[in-house]
């Protein structure tokens, strides 16, 4: 390429520049492309497509990923929470369980000193701590 040169005396561009300037040009020209390409309001439309057809994509394969795991029949998200409620309602039931025989114990120890321990233990069931027991009611805790 040296013997090329420019007729008004400066030197011929090395081929670095010659590159450097063919990729300047060529990215003018995609860049003005486009531009006339994104200014029509077909590709506003055609973004929009493909938005609702990815949105609409996404939400089949989470549906189908779902599937897959109940039919697998791993556990899920909305399983894992659920249990994690029902275990919190059972710790509580059973909390008030153990709570209700530290009571009962120490009625009982009581009750052996005043030697009525027989009475209450004896299963009268219209009356002692035995019949009029609470019953506990449902509820979810917050996990």
């Amino acid at each position: 390429m040296a013997e090329n040169s420019r007729t008004d005396g400066a030197p011929a561009p090395t081929p670095d520049q010659e590159v450097r300037r063919l990729y300047e040009e060529a990215e003018s020209r995609v860049a003005k492309a486009a531009e006339r390409v994104v200014s029509r309001d077909s590709f506003g439309e055609l973004l929009a497509m493909m938005t609702e057809n990815v949105v609409a994509l996404t939400r089949i394969g989470n549906e189908a990923m779902d599937l897959v795991l109940r039919n697998l029949r791993v556990a899920s998200r909305q399983d894992i929470n659920r249990m994690t409620r029902a275990l919190g309602r059972t710790e509580d039931k059973l909390e008030q369980v153990l709570q209700e025989v530290e009571e009962l114990r120490d009625e009982l120890s009581s009750s052996k000193g005043n030697g009525t321990a027989r009475n209450r233990a004896g299963g009268n069931s219209g009356s002692g701590s035995t019949g009029t027991r609470r019953r506990t009611t449902r509820r979810s805790s917050s996990s």
